[in-house]
């Protein structure tokens, strides 16, 4: 039975973190209805959950607009972040496979460098990274997002730390029976570190779908620019179009949200499996 002075920390904590929720919720509430607000409504006070002048005109706006062609912002921002799965997934494994069940010489000093660059802040990295993008010829193109993104020394460790706590007896066993290291890290360390794997993959959709320096920088022609930059175009200028914003960062949100609840079960599992201790 729990006392008066727990029952009172316990409804205090249910307080606080309701009132936390609701907080942290209320952007989204907010954006949600203002996408079917008129702009003029969606500053108006006091603010309204459910539109008192309902419309879908903001979707109008930003599929039919003159100046911004949104679907091909949509399309590029496929394009590239299946791009960036794809070959993240297989770089990031195939090393994260390496460095856990292939004993070579130097393994772990090569893999405590690759730590070390974890240490680099990341703005540092743009100027020479431009540079190098511009010798390349890869500037105002998907590639400098994709290249940069691929090779993630992160997820390498959580991967290589999930790898690890997988017994080494069973990969033992599949190279008795013939198994090459490809068969091995294929049909038998991929299946059982799902988790891990899933859970890279959604943060590395969520990180390079929203990512906003990339495209910014390194992405000049409009026609070639993603979402989390184009969006901005329609608050430039003396007015702003808050109901098209708000469309446009709904539309963009929603397969953040649906690829999330597709991985949730692999979520929490994912991250910890990855703290194993190596």
């Amino acid at each position: 039975m729990f006392t008066t002075k727990q029952k009172i920390t316990k409804w205090v904590l249910t307080i606080v973190m309701f009132t936390a929720g609701l907080i942290s919720i209320y952007p989204f509430v907010f954006m949600l209805s203002s996408t079917f607000k008129p702009s003029g409504d969606v500053l108006s006070t006091p603010f309204q959950i459910i539109p008192k002048n309902f419309t879908l005109l903001n979707f109008e706006t930003i599929f039919a607009n003159e100046y911004f062609d949104f679907v091909q912002w949509y399309i590029n921002t496929i394009i590239m972040t299946a791009l960036v799965l794809i070959f993240k997934y297989v770089v990031v494994t195939m090393t994260a496979y390496g460095f856990s069940k292939i004993r070579f010489p130097g393994r772990d000093a090569i893999f405590l460098v690759l730590l070390g660059a974890l240490m680099i802040p990341s703005d540092i990295m743009i100027l020479p990274r431009y540079i190098i993008f511009q010798k390349l010829g890869i500037l105002n193109s998907m590639w400098a997002l994709i290249l940069p993104s691929v090779v993630d020394v992160y997820f390498v460790f959580l991967l290589r730390q999930a790898f690890i706590a997988i017994p080494d007896s069973i990969s033992e066993a599949a190279k008795i029976d013939g198994c090459s290291h490809v068969k091995v890290y294929w049909k038998m360390i991929m299946p059982l570190a799902k988790a891990s794997i899933s859970t890279m993959l959604l943060f590395s959709f969520t990180w390079s779908w929203n990512d906003y320096m990339g495209p910014y920088l390194y992405i000049t022609d409009i026609d070639k620019q993603m979402l989390s930059v184009g969006i901005k175009f329609f608050s430039t200028g003396a007015a702003q179009d808050y109901g098209a914003q708000m469309a446009a960062a709904t539309l963009v949100l929603l397969p953040i949200i649906i690829v999330f609840f597709m991985c949730q079960k692999y979520f929490v599992e994912g991250v910890t499996s990855g703290a194993v201790k190596g």
